[in-house]
């Protein structure tokens, strides 16, 4: 994998994050978590991944790694980023004076959630997705959108921010399940078309010995089945966490507060 070819920009981007990763830990005198450590290194392999190799796929016309592309750069890319992100790195500056008031606004559930949702939508409207694939800056831009919007997205969900609290169990798993109503005005009109959409990728030789339809209803079934079955492992997560929690919280009574019951024996009752 030549990830300096075509894309120098994303092997120097993950550089620039991976230093302002270790200098933060340096300045704060404070190092993250194993586990926090192992989530930031596969979200910067999946940057890497996701805009070298599928970038590729993508530029060869084949419209089902773009949608898978598309769905890492959120669905995967950004929880994964929170996930390895520990608050005290980010904590004095999305609470400071000037951000926090929009800070705030931004990752509140339902403006986030609109958020992503008017992205999505609105990046897959025919003309605005055909002029992605041929003009590169705007491309550029659309993919960062992406991954803006998706942190935006998951904060509800991955807050690593006491201050800034994440919902609770039940209001996650609702949240989740209304997110297919956006994902699904995308990827069932993808998928259910009866003629290529997009006119980018009927113009030229198609990868994979496809054809274009096909592609198109591929990409659109990685979307719709995908993301199904993406947000169907995370609900049952959660509810593995939420039912947990309600265990740990189950009070066990103690052993001396239970009622002494003492048998008493019957007399007998003499017959004269």
């Amino acid at each position: 994998m030549d990830i300096f070819g075509e894309h120098p920009s994303v092997p120097i981007g993950v550089a620039i994050l991976i230093a302002i990763y270790l200098g933060a830990c340096r300045v704060a005198g404070r190092r993250p978590t194993r586990r926090q450590a192992m989530w930031f290194a596969l979200a910067m392999g999946a940057i890497l991944f996701t805009h070298t190799e599928l970038d590729e796929l993508a530029d060869a016309r084949i419209f089902s790694m773009h949608m898978l592309q598309h769905l890492m750069q959120t669905f995967l890319i950004p929880p994964l980023i929170l996930l390895g992100t520990p608050g005290w790195m980010i904590r004095p500056w999305i609470l400071s004076r000037p951000i926090k008031p929009i800070a705030r606004l931004l990752t509140t559930p339902v403006v986030a959630f609109l958020i992503f949702s008017a992205v999505f939508v609105t990046a897959h409207f025919p003309p605005i997705f055909d002029r992605m694939c041929r003009d590169e800056n705007f491309h550029i831009f659309l993919h960062l959108l992406f991954m803006a919007a998706g942190m935006l997205l998951w904060w509800p969900i991955l807050s690593p921010l006491p201050e800034m609290p994440r919902l609770s169990y039940p209001a996650q798993i609702l949240y989740l399940f209304l997110l297919m109503i956006p994902m699904t005005a995308v990827a069932a009109p993808i998928t259910l078309a009866t003629r290529v959409i997009y006119p980018w990728y009927s113009e030229g030789a198609h990868g994979w010995g496809l054809k274009p339809l096909e592609d198109q209803v591929l990409g659109g079934l990685i979307m719709w089945i995908g993301q199904g079955t993406y947000l169907m492992f995370i609900f049952t997560f959660i509810f593995y966490r939420w039912q947990q929690r309600e265990d740990n919280d189950t009070p066990i009574v103690p052993a001396s507060t239970t009622p002494n019951l003492r048998v008493v024996p019957s007399r007998r009752v003499a017959h004269s």
